[in-house]
Formats: C-alpha cells, structure tokens, sequence
C-alpha cells in the first residue's frame, strides 16, 4: 500500500478575503515540502484589511501561483491527499488552482477517512495532543502535516523509521 500523503494549509480569512498564506504537505517517503504562498492581486481585498497578514512579506518571500501549481502536479498526481478536516482547505486548494487555470492534481479527504477506527473529534483531540507534547505551533502547516503524519504511524500506515 502506497504511502498516505498529508496537506495543511494555513490561510487569511477576514470579511473580504479568504486565501491561503503557506502550506505544506508530505511526499510518498514521508518528507515533507513546506512554501510561503505569494497571493493573487484577485484575493486582496479592495479595502486592503488583512488583519494580521503581512502582505510585504507573502508578496517578497512567497511563491508564485505557478511555481506551486508545478510543484503539486509533480509530487501528488493522482493522489488522495489528507487533512485534518478542520479547515476550508478544498476551497483554498481550488483558490490556488483557478488562479493558474488548472485543476488541481489530487482529491482531499479528512483524515477521519483514513483512520476509521476513531471518530472525528478524538481524532482532532490526538492530533492536538501529538502538537502539545511534541512543543509544535499549531499554526504552523508543517506541523499540522507532521501531527498527522505521526498518527498514519501510530496507526501502522507506515514504517517506523520514518
């Protein structure tokens, strides 16, 4: 069985906007990929409220709409890609895609369709404990891809050297 592969996608969302800042997600040898994401002029909103977002920052160290879209194809074709569940990360996925014109090379499914055996909530509740007791931000998508790359593994969804 191929190795299940995991996404987190941190986001701007306010009144006008919703759009993401960074991901991450994982690779089929359980490494992970991690990019600041420069917006699309179309998710700003006219009023230029991003709340906390640092704009200068995510436009000088982002990548470009592009660059990302490449990357996704090569590393997830044809993959059923994992997230907590918790975010809109279809829509975010779909913001980054319609930007290039593309469709996006995988499906998202929560987690909670790979790991049967628990229901959602206690899943959402290991995943924070794994984020608590490894000293991870949550805020961070790496993290959020590690907490569950660590579940996959506690599972047995992978080998332990990973």
């Amino acid at each position: 069985m191929p190795a299940p592969r995991f996404l987190d996608i941190e986001y701007c969302q306010t009144d006008d906007a919703l759009f993401p800042t960074a991901m991450a997600w994982s690779l089929e040898d359980g490494r992970m990929k991690t990019v600041v994401i420069a917006p699309s002029d179309d998710w700003l909103p006219e009023d230029g409220d991003l709340g906390d977002i640092d704009l200068l920052y995510l436009e000088e160290q982002g990548v470009p709409l592009i660059e990302l879209a490449r990357e996704l194809h090569q590393d997830l074709p044809d993959q059923t890609v994992f997230v907590d569940g918790l975010d809109p990360d279809e829509i975010l996925v779909d913001l980054i895609f319609t930007a290039v014109g593309q469709e996006a090379p995988f499906e998202i499914a929560p987690i909670s369709e790979l790991i049967t055996g628990l229901d959602s909530e206690t899943l959402e509740d290991r995943r924070r404990q794994l984020l608590f007791e490894e000293s991870l931000e949550p805020q961070l998508p790496e993290n959020g891809v590690y907490a569950l790359l660590l579940m996959a593994r506690e599972e047995g969804l992978f080998d332990e050297d990973l």
